[in-house]
């Protein structure tokens, strides 16, 4: 492992930080652009479905170019694929700002996916590499505190451009940061990679991909006109799971795997990862809807969408250094299945947002649901790594990261499509007195029941879409809730003190070996 001096390991988390600010401002530039998107005139005129693709691609893709990324940073060197994927960040930035269509917008997000699939494990392998453990966990707690910076940006800045400029203006925050990034990388961050040289695996690429494709589809589709009963609709989500299992039988069989099945054997690492599987889960899926909620039921410019985004984002950076102090005096248990089951509280209280809920209240529940986010995200990262072997740094980030991305599609998918098969059932009898055209136009969406008011002249509509969206809102807030509240659960039972196994000496060895 190779340790540098403390003034070069502030310069490469630095440069580290940036490449993750970057993928927080992507991961968050995009739900405040939801609204214009839908938009027919001012926008791209996406359907939810499309807008869920959107949103979900990115981290379907993210998910599956994990394992290959770990491979291939072990292999060639983990600043090689940070700087291989910041430049291809930056290219499907470009291309989806100027996206002609939905379609063109959701293919450069899944290029945007893989990108970011490359940054991400080779930070975390970087971090491993250059920190020995004694600051191991200070220094993904400061990673991890960007994020708060991250969630900040995004919204703001997004807000400000489309509110000015056309709607692709947002990607294009993307561009200065992704120079910035390349110069530092290649001036400041070493180049560490394994010395056991792992081969690729695309069979387990190709299964994982399609596999997550399948679900995802299924549950997106299942969302949309037709319902569940179509072939189409059971059909993927059934052919999913079959090439999902084929794929985690292939790689426990292999001697090297890209995702090593068995590294849940140790009970702390699987616990962890679960418990920020839920966390992530109902943070993607929660962002659909409270875009909506904002934009949408309340009429807010994007602008102040963006701005009330900023208490949720300052208590993530409060949060993240609070949690890891506090991990170190307590437990993992304590701080972070307290903070998860804050987060499950937090989720309960958008049950009290209604048209006309004071805006102080929606601050003051994101304020503690970022500290919350920030606190459970960062003691968690670390003791997660801390049950890799060093060797294995970077496949073993890549598997948790994996974890955390395919519980976003997850959460996009199935929160996405509780929102929407809920709003359809909430609104249909208020249109059974329209026209068919008209009652088609405006059943699949708050958005096209407030257009085709507008277009009839209908005002009571109106009142009745935005009703029927908060009802559905509030049913996708519960079942976020209790998706929290059963991470919570998870953490705090694995976590609580006991004589240590046979099975978690087993994985977390070899670090302490390495300190």
């Amino acid at each position: 492992m190779e340790l540098v001096d403390h003034r070069r390991q502030r310069r490469i988390l630095s440069i580290l930080v940036v490449s993750a600010i970057l993928i927080w401002i992507d991961a968050t530039v995009l739900g405040i652009a939801l609204e214009r998107l839908a938009d027919p005139v001012d926008g791209l005129g996406a359907t939810p479905g499309q807008l869920q693709w959107a949103l979900g691609i990115y981290s379907l893709f993210f998910a599956t170019a994990l394992f290959a990324a770990g491979a291939l940073g072990d292999r060639y060197g983990h600043r090689t694929v940070l700087m291989t994927g910041m430049a291809l960040f930056g290219v499907s930035s470009a291309w989806a700002a100027w996206s002609p269509g939905p379609v063109s917008l959701i293919l450069a997000r899944a290029l945007m996916g893989i990108g970011g699939a490359m940054i991400m494990p080779s930070s975390m392998a970087i971090i491993g590499a250059t920190f020995p453990p004694q600051r191991r966990a200070g220094a993904i707690a400061a990673w991890s505190s960007s994020a708060g910076v991250g969630v900040a940006t995004g919204p703001v800045l997004g807000g400000l451009l489309i509110d000015h400029f056309w709607w692709g203006s947002v990607f294009l925050i993307n561009l200065p940061l992704v120079a910035a990034g390349l110069v530092g990388a290649a001036l400041v961050v070493p180049n560490p990679r394994s010395p056991q040289r792992r081969r690729l695996d695309p069979l387990g690429l190709g299964l994982s991909t399609f596999g997550l494709l399948g679900v995802a589809y299924g549950l997106i589709e299942g969302g949309q006109r037709g319902g569940w009963s179509r072939w189409q609709v059971w059909g993927s989500i059934a052919a999913g799971v079959v090439l999902i299992a084929g794929f985690l039988y292939s790689e426990w069989k292999e001697k090297q795997p890209s995702f090593d099945p068995r590294l849940f054997r140790n009970r702390r690492f699987a616990a962890g990862n679960f418990g920020l599987a839920a966390l992530f889960l109902t943070i993607t899926g929660q962002s659909l809807y409270v875009t909506f909620y904002l934009q949408g039921a309340r009429g807010m410019t994007a602008l102040h969408a963006g701005l009330l985004s900023l208490p949720g984002a300052l208590g993530v950076v409060i949060g993240a250094p609070l949690g890891a102090r506090l991990a170190r005096r307590f437990s993992i248990a304590a701080v972070s299945g307290t903070a998860l089951a804050a987060f499950a509280f937090c989720h309960a209280m958008n049950l009290t947002y209604v048209i006309d809920t004071p805006l102080i209240w929606f601050c003051v529940v994101g304020l503690v649901a970022g500290v919350a986010i920030g606190a459970a995200v960062a003691p968690t990262s670390a003791a997660i790594l801390a049950a890799l072997p060093v060797d294995r740094m970077g496949a073993g980030s890549a598997v948790s990261n994996a974890i955390r991305q395919v519980a976003s599609v997850l959460g996009v998918a199935v929160l996405g499509t509780i929102l929407s098969n809920v709003y359809q059932h909430s609104i249909a009898p208020s249109l059974a007195g329209l026209p068919a055209g008209a009652r088609e136009s405006a059943e699949g969406s708050a958005e096209a029941t407030r257009r085709t008011a507008a277009a009839l002249g209908r005002p009571e509509l109106v009142h009745a879409a935005n009703d029927a969206f908060i009802h559905s809102m509030h049913i996708a807030a519960v079942t976020a809730a209790g998706c929290a509240l059963i991470g919570a659960a998870v953490i705090i039972i694995a976590f609580r003190k006991r004589r240590s196994t046979a099975a978690d000496e087993e994985v977390a060895v070899p670090v302490a070996v390495e300190g």
